[in-house]
């Protein structure tokens, strides 16, 4: 099932995308809410329902009215919150080796993750950026799990059922602020928190069964094979694939809820997958060649991802009408 949160007017809603038409989920059954964070907290019982619903239209048995002006959203508009992982061993080598530092043991020794802004949450559409996001703007192509239920102190044996689905996720990064403050080994801030896209809808796991591999050797979890690719202006800059997430999100999500709460609605990515980034790919082709062309993401370029069974993800840069800096406040 594809879940999807979409606005018509001043109101938003919830609904499921089927054969390239949005169904209305509230319409068709009035015991489901319609918003995506009051069905989550709902759990299985709601999603059972919703599945029946998805099940039905797909098989001509419920014909509902189709949603025709509309404009599509996060499929999480309003996530409980958000981290972001550390999974791809082949990104974080190759940004520390175009750094000239050697990888670091402790990466396979543990999975980590950072809080970014989830009030900065977007889905697709136009991403406004200002001035000194331009300063090196960059993409990063990744998947994320959302969490569908409450839970603390679970194993990574038991962390895939608390997945409610995956959703194709764009860590924005202002590259110029982020190595700026990271100077402070306070991790990214304003690097990174201005905009982080998910989209175009939340696929229920069962929709990827199908596309299930072993876990990488060590590691416990669900492993997905599934293609992911990165275009800018309709170049592919990016390519890579799901299973090669080293640490699963089963063993991410064992150590966010260590000791914590786990909440429907929390967004959680993947990091980002090797040569998912222009920093990566700037960092490797100048390493190769010192007349390489950089490249970052600038004023009226379509950024389009996809992933495998999740759809595609389609985002215009546009420039905010003003010249304010905070790069310009530095003492």
């Amino acid at each position: 099932m594809k879940l999807v949160s979409y606005k018509t007017e001043d109101s938003v809603h919830l609904g499921v995308f089927v054969n390239g038409h949005i169904y209305n989920l509230n319409s068709c059954d009035k015991l489901l809410p319609d918003d995506m964070n009051a069905f989550l907290q709902g759990g299985e019982e709601l999603m059972e329902r919703a599945k029946k619903i998805d099940a039905q239209i797909k098989s001509g048995e419920m014909e509902p009215k189709m949603e025709v002006f509309f404009e599509l959203l996060a499929p999480v508009p309003f996530p409980a919150s958000c981290r972001d992982g550390y999974a791809f061993r082949q990104h974080v080598a190759a940004a520390r080796r175009n750094r000239k530092v050697d990888m670091i043991a402790e990466f396979d020794q543990y999975p980590i993750f950072y809080f970014t802004n989830h009030n900065a949450i977007q889905g697709p559409g136009e991403i406004e950026c200002m001035p000194d996001h331009f300063q090196k703007l960059d993409f990063e192509l990744e998947i994320a799990a959302v969490i569908g239920k409450k839970g603390r102190n679970f194993t990574a044996a038991e962390a895939d059922t608390y997945i409610a689905g995956f959703t194709i996720m764009n860590d924005m990064s202002a590259r110029t602020l982020q190595m700026e403050e990271m100077l402070l080994n306070l991790g990214p801030a304003k690097g990174k928190d201005f905009s982080t896209v998910i989209g175009p809808w939340l696929v229920t796991p069962d929709e990827l069964e199908t596309y299930l591999v072993p876990a990488k050797a060590g590691h416990t979890g669900n492993a997905y094979n599934l293609t992911m690719s990165c275009t800018v202006n309709g170049v592919e800059v990016s390519k890579g694939n799901v299973a090669d997430m080293d640490w699963t999100f089963a063993e991410i999500i064992e150590r966010c809820a260590y000791g914590t709460d786990v909440l429907p609605g929390d967004v959680i990515g993947s990091g980002t997958v090797g040569t998912g980034c222009f920093l990566e790919l700037n960092g490797t082709g100048l390493l190769n060649d010192p007349a390489y062309q950089t490249q970052w993401l600038q004023e009226g370029d379509e950024v389009e991802m996809e992933i495998t069974g999740l759809g595609r993800l389609i985002n215009i840069i546009t420039k905010a009408d003003t010249d304010f800096s905070i790069l310009a406040l530095k003492k």
